[in-house]
């Protein structure tokens, strides 16, 4: 029996000495990324996709209005009054295929509505190219674990960091300024890259030239080892 209970406490002392070294972060997402289908008995299928570094991912799930409205989040699309809040552990990072660095570390994500959590069911996520081969889901799924260990996230304990987080949620227009910020980044590294390999080549002509020109230089047309022919040749060459 004492070994038994042994046992159970050394494993929650491991499950709560892990939940205390996890620290979420919070990331928002407008409405205007969500996508909703017509309520069935409360609740809405929604998904959200995402797909600019640093997040390559699609979020589906069912969702029910505060108080059971099945109308009310519809109308909330087109009010701005409906967003989305991903939590993810922010070290938990795959190397996409386009070599950017991409969060695939989420766990959890609720649906606000004027700023009140909605109720979530059947909430699952997939990775998107370029982040999600083999390496990248074995992080998701442990990130998935890892997170499942913190309870209930949504009220109480962060709601000062998802209050943060609310006050600037990526929409449409962010999405395109990352894409468009991240190709201008790529084509100057491109550029330096380039302008490195010609300066190179330019060297290394300059050291071949002037190799050739020293051993010119110190070559001795008058050499005994030298026959005739390659004196005169010698000669010729160096008129």
């Amino acid at each position: 029996m004492k070994k038994i209970l042994t046992v159970i406490f050394l494993a929650c002392a491991m499950v709560f000495a892990q939940e205390g070294s996890i620290k979420p972060e919070f990331q928002a997402f407008s409405g205007a990324l969500i996508k909703l289908k017509k309520a069935e008995k409360g609740f809405h299928k929604f998904r959200l996709r995402v797909d600019v570094a640093p997040w390559a991912f699609l979020a589906e799930g069912e969702v029910q209005a505060p108080g059971g409205d099945s109308d009310v989040l519809i109308t909330a699309l087109f009010d701005r009054a409906l967003y989305a809040v991903l939590a993810y552990i922010p070290d938990k990072i795959a190397a996409g295929s386009d070599g950017e660095e991409y969060n695939v570390g989420f766990f959890d994500m609720m649906l606000y509505y004027d700023e009140e959590p909605t109720r979530i069911r059947n909430l699952s996520f997939k990775l998107l190219p370029p982040a999600n081969d083999g390496w990248a889901q074995s992080i998701l799924d442990d990130a998935l674990q890892s997170g499942s260990l913190l309870g209930k996230i949504w009220s109480g304990k962060y709601e000062r960091e998802i209050t943060k987080a609310s006050a600037v949620p990526i929409d449409k227009t962010k999405l395109i300024d990352m894409q468009q910020k991240r190709q201008a980044a790529k084509a100057a590294e491109a550029e330096r890259k380039a302008q490195e390999e010609a300066d190179r080549r330019t060297r290394e002509r300059a050291e071949k030239a002037k190799f050739k020109s020293k051993k010119h230089d110190d070559l001795d047309c008058s050499s005994r080892k030298l026959t005739a022919k390659q004196k005169r040749r010698c000669k010729m060459n160096g008129k």
